[in-house]
Order: C-alpha cells, then sequence, then structure tokens
C-alpha cells in the first residue's frame, strides 16, 4: 500500500457544549436529545476528533468512556489495537486471567471477544465524531476539515484491516451500509487523494511547535516523510539512547520529536488514561524491574507495574544467535550483548519459555515504554506517564520504502532499499549489509516496532499469520510448540453484538 495512513490538539476543554452519546453499537448513534444537535462547540469537536484515539472519555482515566456500558481501558484505542495485532502473533504473549487474553495469545478469537468488542466500538464511536463534525463544520475551515477527514479514512483503514467488510456511513445519524473490503479500501485512496493539497506541508514539530500533534501531508505518503524534515532521531542523551528516546515522557519535547509524524498525546496530569501508553509501560513491568541506567532503584517511572506482557522466545532470537547464552541482565544493559539498541529486555529472574505462568516469570521482560525523561526531571503526575505514542513515525517511511523497492527488485533490498534498512540499523547501532531479504526485512520491522501496534498486519503482508504457512511460534493456534491456523482468522470476527442489518458475520465464524 503506497500511502501512508495510519494528532491531538491541547485537551484543556474536551467536552462538546452538549453530551454528544456514544455506544456499543454501529455508527448509527443518536444524541440525547434532538434540540441540542446543532449547538456545538466547533473547536472542541474539533479536539475531540483527535482525542477520542488518545483518551478513553472526556475527563480523565476514572470518569466515563465514549463508549457506554463499557470500560475505558476496554475500549481505548491504543491498547486494544496493539492487544489485537501483538498478543496475536510471535511477539508477546500474557498470562492474565482477563477474558479475551488467552483467546489471542491462542489465536482462537471469536464474536463474543470483548476486547475485539471494544476496538471496533472505539472505531466506530471515532468515526461518528469525525462525521458529526465534518456535518457541522465542515465550511468552517478547510485545513480543519482536511485532517478530519484523514483521521475518518485512518479509522476506517483499521477497522477495514480488522474486520474486513464493515460499517459505513459519512453523514451522521443514518443508519450505515455494508462495505466489501475492497471498495472501502478504493475508498480510502480517493478520499486520501482529495485532501491531500488541504493539509499542512510535512513540517517536523515539537511540542512547543504551532501543530504538533495533528496530521499533516507526511501522514499520507512515506516518501513525503522522508523528503521533509521529519528525521530519525539518532543522538542519546542523559545515558538514554537514541532509540529509547521515542518512548520515555519528554518524547514531545527532545529532538525525538521530529520522528513523531502521528503523535496520540498523553500527560500525567491534563491527558490521563488507561489505554494509551500508559498501559505499554503498565503491563510490560514488574515491580522488581529496574531499567533507568541513572536511577537503577526505580522502574518505569510511574507508580503502575502490572507484570503483564511477555516477549515470546521467538521474538528475542531475532537479536542473538543463542539466546541460551545470554546472561541475566536489565534492560538498560542487555543492548550490549545483542549489539542493538533496540533489545530492551529484562531478564533477571525470567526463563525464556512461556510454558506456564508462574509467577508471571515465564518469558523475559520488556522494558521499551516509560515516563522517565532524559533530564532528569519528573514526570507532571506520579501516575499516569507524559509519554506520548508515535502511531506514525518517520522510520516506518524508510522501511516501507525499502519494502516497497525489495518487492520490486524480485524479494531484495539493495541500493536505496538498503540504505532505508542501515540508517535504521545504524540509529540502533546495530551491523548493517547491503543486502537484505524479505524474510530479514519482516524482521526488521519486528525489532523497529514491537509493541506498537502492527505486528499482525506485517505478519499477513508476508504470508507468516494464518494459513498453511509453516511459520510458528510458541502457543502460535494455542499448542506449545505452535501450529497452523485457518486463514479466515487473518480476518477478526464482527463482535456478536454489531451483527444485525446490513452487517454479517465474516466468514468462518459462528453466526450467533
Amino acid at each position: 500500500m503506497k500511502k501512508y495512513i495510519r494528532n491531538i490538539v491541547p485537551v484543556a476543554a474536551l467536552a462538546l457544549t452538549f453530551g454528544l452519546a456514544s455506544c456499543v453499537n454501529d455508527l448509527d448513534v443518536t444524541p440525547l436529545d434532538d434540540d441540542r444537535t446543532t449547538d456545538y462547540d466547533i473547536n472542541a469537536l474539533f479536539t475531540k476528533c483527535y482525542s477520542v484515539l488518545a483518551l478513553e472519555g472526556n475527563e480523565g482515566a476514572d470518569a466515563a468512556s465514549d463508549i457506554d456500558g463499557m470500560d475505558g481501558g476496554m475500549s481505548g484505542f491504543v491498547r486494544q489495537m496493539c492487544n489485537a495485532n501483538n498478543l496475536t502473533t510471535d511477539e508477546v504473549i500474557c498470562w492474565w486471567g482477563d477474558p479475551g487474553i488467552s483467546e489471542y495469545c491462542y489465536n482462537s478469537y471469536g464474536p463474543g471477544h470483548p476486547m475485539l468488542n471494544g476496538y471496533y466500538s472505539r472505531l466506530t464511536t471515532a468515526i461518528n465524531f469525525d462525521n458529526t463534525y465534518l456535518a457541522a463544520a465542515s465550511d468552517h475551515d478547510a485545513t480543519m476539515t482536511a485532517e478530519v477527514r484523514f483521521l475518518r479514512a485512518l479509522e476506517y483503514y483499521y477497522l477495514m484491516d480488522a474486520f474486513g467488510n464493515v460499517p459505513f456511513a459519512t453523514t451522521p445519524l443514518t443508519t450505515p451500509s455494508r462495505m466489501a473490503r475492497a471498495d472501502i479500501y478504493e475508498w480510502i485512496i480517493n478520499e486520501l487523494n482529495e485532501i491531500e493539497p488541504l493539509l499542512p506541508a510535512a513540517k517536523a514539530k515539537k511540542s512547543t511547535d504551532i501543530g504538533y500533534g495533528r496530521v499533516d501531508k507526511a501522514a499520507e505518503y512515506a516518501k513525503k516523510g522522508l523528503d521533509s524534515d521529519y528525521r530519525l532521531n539518532t543522538e542519546g542523551k542523559g545515558g538514554w539512547s537514541a532509540y529509547q528516546m521515542l518512548f520515555m515522557g519528554d518524547n514531545g519535547e527532545t529532538n525525538a520529536a521530529y520522528e513523531a509524524i502521528l503523535p496520540l498525546l498523553a500527560d500525567g496530569v491534563y491527558a490521563t488514561g488507561y489505554a494509551n501508553s500508559f498501559f505499554l509501560m503498565a503491563a510490560t513491568f514488574d515491580g522488581d524491574m529496574h531499567e533507568n541506567p541513572n536511577s537503577p532503584e526505580v522502574t518505569n517511572g510511574t507508580s503502575e507495574t502490572w507484570s503483564g506482557y511477555r516477549a515470546r522466545p521467538q521474538f528475542v532470537a531475532k537479536f542473538f544467535e543463542n539466546t541460551a547464552d545470554v546472561p541475566e541482565l536489565p534492560a538498560y544493559l542487555m543492548h550490549q550483548i545483542a549489539g542493538d539498541d533496540r533489545a530492551l529486555f529484562n531478564n533477571i529472574g525470567h526463563s525464556l519459555s512461556t510454558e506456564d505462568n508462574t509467577g508471571f516469570k515465564q518469558g523475559w521482560g520488556i522494558a521499551k515504554f516509560n515516563n522517565f525523561k532524559t533530564d532528569g526531571s519528573i514526570g507532571h503526575g506520579t501516575k499516569y506517564p507524559d509519554t506520548d505514542f508515535f502511531l506514525m513515525r518517520v522510520a516506518e517511511a524508510y522501511l516501507t520504502y525499502a519494502e516497497a523497492l525489495a518487492r520490486q527488485n524480485g524479494g531484495f533490498a539493495t541500493g536505496d532499499a538498503a540504505k532505508a534498512i542501515n540508517d535504521i540499523r545504524s540509529r540502533a547501532n546495530a551491523s548493517t549489509k547491503e543486502r537484505y531479504t524479505m524474510d530479514e526485512i519482516l524482521d526488521e520491522w519486528s525489532r523497529e516496532f514491537y509493541l506498537e501496534g502492527r505486528r499482525r498486519v506485517d505478519l499477513i503482508r508476508h504470508n507468516k499469520y494464518g494459513g498453511s504457512n509453516g511459520y510458528n511460534w510458541e502457543w502460535k493456534g494455542g499448542t506449545k510448540n505452535g501450529r497452523n491456523f485457518e486463514s479466515y482468522r487473518n480476518i477478526f470476527a464482527i463482535p456478536a453484538n454489531q451483527v444485525g442489518g446490513a452487517i454479517t458475520q465474516n466468514p468462518g465464524y459462528p453466526v450467533n
């Protein structure tokens, strides 16, 4: 896909002038009171179109969710995107007993999966906010309209990728039709072509710059990102590597921000949530993981450690020729053995195998996301992080460009394609070479983007997810050594409570 689709403005006033309702159903969402359907604060509604992807609701982590009848954490976009696209793959596993976790980890998900329902509902609700803005204010500002149309196309992309043939509507308060996957893909491409001239020019920004957290032309095309002043962060700071800086509490304030094409903003006081970057640090850390090279006694920079996500051995092996020879080390030293700054594993007291959940020490710990700051200062809050989630960053443009050229070159990355990969690897102080195979490119996607919500998509594109492909990992398909599972599971089931009318269940899954 040549189009590069996949930012929030400050969230001091997220509430609309009336309570716009949203529900665990399709795009047919009814306001609380028909007499108030035209009284909008346009700027607040515009902000909501961004913040619905970053936060669970309008008033912080412990307040009401945008999705009626559903816990905010269960429906938060980043959390459920990563659950759906990482727990189902060779990267990570989780032994929590929450409904839906084991079904993800064993690739046995179906129509009753609660987290898929949350993911589906978050996306359709976000689309409804976009439709509402466009119906109320499409003539207000051409650039703002183009941005909201981009967000809607992005959300339809995620919906299409996960669920295939999905509900489709471009106006609020209308019963959606069912659009086939190929047709919605074509609609997305046409939509992006129409709005591209109206988006701001591609320009790298920090949080102190106007427009940080909002889309520009680099969000559409990989090449526009490569040719702009967006750039890889290549210099570490304060004892932290350049790669680590992308996932820290001041990533919007340091040069790491210049890599962020589409950041979803977080703040430990003013933009709190359980389902954004906070989830990715709390879920991966134990209370005895100490990963700050400057203060070894602290954990992840928040007060929460949930002992959940663990690296599967096949993912660890992408960094080491022989995992059995790796000594016990914290994450801030593991890179020295791996020869790659991205190997942010803690294996102290952890087994490599994920055979059972004894003490939640099965599988190496991962210490990628944290709330520390490169200057040693503390976060705005003691529980929730200031760490923005870079939903799109320029490294993705590098690898997209490299893979596209490799596919045109018989499956090998050489020349400019190899250089793009080498730029990524050099930033991580990893070795480089002049030629990469498609399997090596796929491995590079994993090393660079683990826990960023895209591994399932990459495996499917390389025919290594569902179907009789023979690529296995521990607990794939629910067996210890892994097994092939049905190709229909490349697309998730439509949640059971969303099926009805024009919306039908995907092939292979039970109708009821």
